[in-house]
């Protein structure tokens, strides 16, 4: 597969990741898997993990399957795989270490687009609860929190 066609694909699968990611949150974590989401919402300080950590898992194995099965002849499914991966490596450095800091941040950040990040975010967890939520996406952040 030509360098050109694979790159779009990784990027391609990277930006529907978060189309992903959103309904998942939203309908899943939000819906009929609230029990794991919960403590996501209503933090137990005394534990650094939190069965909300088992969706990296939801998105993981596929990644990895379709990497294993496409790596010795490169096939799409080889770079849907990445593009699944490095979705979620943003997912953790963005969502676990700026976000939440539960590893501690690389130094404090001027970039407008990570503030409206975390302000998006701050009003998804003032909800604490399993309805009513807004703002269920990561990258894509809604206008009014550039200001």
């Amino acid at each position: 597969m030509k360098i050109a066609i694979s790159l779009l694909i990784i990027v391609a699968t990277f930006l529907f990741m978060e189309f992903v990611a959103w309904a998942v949150h939203k309908y899943i974590m939000h819906g009929v898997l609230w029990t794991l989401h919960e403590d996501h919402h209503v933090v137990n300080h005394d534990s650094f993990f939190q069965k909300n950590d088992y969706f990296f898992l939801i998105f993981a194995i596929p990644s990895i399957i379709l990497i294993f099965i496409g790596h010795e002849n490169l096939t799409i499914g080889f770079f849907i795989g990445l593009g699944i991966a490095l979705y979620g490596l943003a997912y953790f450095l963005i969502h676990e270490v700026i976000i939440h800091r539960r590893l501690p941040p690389p130094s404090k950040t001027k970039s407008k687009y990570i503030k409206a990040i975390r302000k998006a975010h701050k009003v998804h967890h003032k909800n604490q609860g399993k309805y009513n939520g807004v703002n269920f996406g990561m990258l894509i952040v809604p206008m009014k929190y550039f200001k």
